[in-house]
Formats: C-alpha cells, structure tokens, sequence
C-alpha cells in the first residue's frame, strides 16, 4: 500500500507550490510587483527541490528510508520543472521574448550567466532521467548525473548574486548544499576504507 500510494502524494506535494502561487496570483495576493514574486518563487522553489534531491541517498543511508530513493528522480524533475517556470517567467513576463535584451542580460549580469549556464546543465540530466536511457548510457549515465552536485552550487550563487546585500537566504541554501555534499564525500571515503580493509591480507 505504501509503494502504491507513495508517487502519487509526492506528486500532489510537490505542486502545492505551484498552486498556492496561483491562487496567490489569482487573488492579487502578491503585492506590487507580481511578476518578480512570481520568478523569485519558482526559483527558489527549483533550488529547493535540487536540494532535496540530494537529501535523498543521505536519509537512507542514515535512517534506512529507502523511499527516498523511490521518489528521487521525481524530485529532480520537479526542480527542472520549477527552473523551467522561473526561465519562462524571466523570458516572457520579464523580457517579453527580446532575444537581443536576453542576450546582452547573459553577457553583462553575472547572475542571469549563472543562471543560464545552471538551467543548461539542467536540461540534460531531466531529458535522461528515464530508465531507457539509463539502460543506454550505463557508465556515462553516472558521470553525467554527477553534474547534480555542481548544479545547486550555480543556483546558490545566482540566488546570492541576485539578492546583493540581504545574503542570508542564500547563505541557509548554501550551508545546506555544503553539508550534503560533506556528508557524500564522507559516505565515499568510509566506503573506499573499507574496500582497502577487506582487500587488505
């Protein structure tokens, strides 16, 4: 019953943002300027999800929650799917699709670069998370997904760059990222001495 019903509530959960923001849109719930409200959600919701993505092998290595790993590659999708909303945001509500605006935006704001290159990096591995081609990459599937780890890392630096001065959200995602990527650096090298120690004589 648990593996049945498990998908379908981390679905309906992980829309709750989107529908609440909606509902918030709807009502006129998001002050002055809904627009930037509206990218700043969806972007802070993306970063979120690629976080929690990373929680999942940590959760049950630590306390043996094997449905995390059940639902992480839904995860990971919902973080594209929320990056693909702040991008679209930003290009049409924003720039209103002015391809020479965006670019110039790319070059000249070292936030929206950031941005940009994070979404690209993105792409692949939401285009590639299905069991086909993890069948058909094998090994280069693996070394491509390690890109999940750089990933979060560009979108704190956006998020930082994006804010200026009030650092303190960024610097809570950040934190975040830094002791997850620990806690996997650590889980590889309790693994390799172990390897060493049953191949000792």
């Amino acid at each position: 019953m648990q593996k049945r019903w498990l998908k379908p509530l981390v679905f309906i959960v992980c829309l709750l943002p989107l529908i609440i923001l909606g509902w918030q849109l709807y009502t006129g719930q998001l002050g002055a300027n809904p627009i930037d409200e509206v990218a700043d959600s969806t972007g802070e919701w993306s970063l979120r999800f690629l976080l929690i993505t990373l929680m999942a092998t940590p959760l049950k290595r630590l306390f043996g929650w094997a449905w995390a790993i059940r639902v992480r590659r839904m995860l990971g999708l919902y973080a594209f799917f929320y990056a693909g909303l702040h991008l679209f945001t930003y290009l049409w509500l924003d720039q209103f699709f002015d391809w020479g605006e965006i670019w110039l935006d790319i070059l000249e704001r070292p936030f929206i670069t950031v941005g940009m290159l994070a979404f690209v990096l993105l792409l692949p591995l939401a285009i590639t998370s299905n069991k086909f081609m993890v069948r058909r990459m094998r090994r280069s599937w693996k070394q491509l997904h390690q890109l999940a780890y750089v990933i979060p890392a560009l979108g704190v630096l956006h998020f930082w760059w994006l804010v200026k001065a009030d650092v303190l959200e960024p610097l809570v995602y950040g934190v975040a990222l830094v002791l997850l990527l620990g806690s996997r650096i650590s889980a590889g090298i309790a693994v390799k001495n172990a390897t060493r120690e049953g191949c000792a004589p």
